[in-house]
């Protein structure tokens, strides 16, 4: 278990963004000692985990890219959420994003970038904090319903500054099947948009939150409590 755990360690120390990572580099990220990682990246390139180069540097193999493959096509969640996405950046010209929790911190699952030239660009597999920002409040405000259930602000919830300067996102919960928290559905862009076109993007934004609720076989209106307009 200790090896396997090693192992897991050193395959999952790459972020995003990495090309090729050198041995000190992941000695440094992991903690391990340089002869542990060698004996290690042997056994992860014999499954193409993991590929060393020429060089000495490591990168991720072709298997990484298969599992997120077989990932991708067995998880239902991208049919619903990226055509909502797709909609919503449209609609509202400012980038959509879908967070989830891992951990201690907040993924960035799916996104849809803005139009404009100036505009938050969050990559998918974007790991941020779980910080005071509108999408992490809802993370963790949710976390733990509907078995708890928190006093809940009214959405959707919106922030500026907090992540990234000058940036600000609202943002709504995303409800599934046995009500249970799916992830955060969220709309960022310059500071200076949002909160001058606030009141018109959040309408859009509860629409799509509600109507993705709906879909994953959420009840939603209880948490949403938005007039029948609205929800239809």
């Amino acid at each position: 278990m200790a090896a396997l755990e090693r192992g897991l360690l050193l395959l999952t120390c790459f972020k995003q963004g990495d090309g090729v990572v050198g041995l000190a580099e992941l000695a440094e990220r992991t903690g391990l000692v340089k002869s542990t990682i060698l004996r290690l990246a042997v056994s992860l390139e014999r499954y193409n985990l993991i590929v060393r180069m020429p060089d000495g540097q490591y990168q991720l193999g072709s298997e990484v890219a298969r599992l997120n493959s077989v990932f991708r096509e067995s998880n239902d969640l991208e049919r619903h959420i990226q055509p909502i996405l797709a909609k919503l950046a449209v609609e509202t010209e400012e980038t959509a994003t879908f967070y989830v929790r891992q951990g201690d911190v907040r993924l960035c699952l799916f996104r849809v970038n803005s139009p404009s030239n100036l505009r938050l660009d969050v990559q998918p597999g974007t790991q941020r904090p779980l910080d005071g920002s509108a999408s992490a409040q809802l993370l963790q405000l949710f976390e733990q319903w509907p078995d708890a259930k928190p006093d809940l602000p009214p959405l959707p919830i919106y922030t500026s500054g907090v992540t990234t300067p000058h940036v600000a996102s609202m943002s709504v919960p995303v409800i599934g099947h046995g009500d249970r928290l799916i992830g955060a559905l969220s709309l960022a862009g310059p500071e200076v948009r949002l909160s001058e076109g606030r009141s018109q993007l959040a309408l859009p934004l509860l629409q799509a939150g509600l109507a993705l609720c709906r879909s994953l076989g959420g009840d939603a209106e209880a948490i949403y409590r938005v007039p029948i307009a609205l929800a239809t």
